[in-house]
């Protein structure tokens, strides 16, 4: 297996996991969704729905592959895919960071791009 698919498979094995767990305390009037296109190698964990009469909607996690680069575009998991991903194997060096600005990737264990 290449990295390129074998990054692919961890990904959505992660977001699985994380989906299976969260939906063991169920909000009916919130739908957890899973996004997964291996085509364009982005992969998406949301919740949306209402609340209250109030729209509700959001990002736990995003993350693309670019450049052979795991890009986490958004986190909020607690202890963060990162971490997963490293526990599974994957090299820092091969993980991005991209909801730090630019500047600051430097000063992180992560690839700056």
């Amino acid at each position: 297996m290449d990295r390129l698919t074998h990054y692919q498979n961890l990904i959505k094995q992660i977001l699985t996991e994380y989906q299976k767990i969260s939906a063991q305390i169920p909000d009916i009037d919130i739908d957890e969704e899973l996004i997964f296109d291996d085509e364009r190698s982005q992969y998406l964990w949301f919740n949306i729905g209402w609340k209250q009469g109030k729209r509700v909607k959001g990002i736990s996690v995003y993350t693309r592959i670019k450049n052979e680069n795991i890009y986490i575009e958004e986190d909020w998991t607690e202890e963060g895919i990162a971490t997963e991903l490293m526990r599974l194997g994957v090299p820092a060096s091969d993980i991005v960071l991209a909801f730090q600005p630019p500047e600051v990737r430097q000063y992180t264990e992560f690839a700056t791009a």
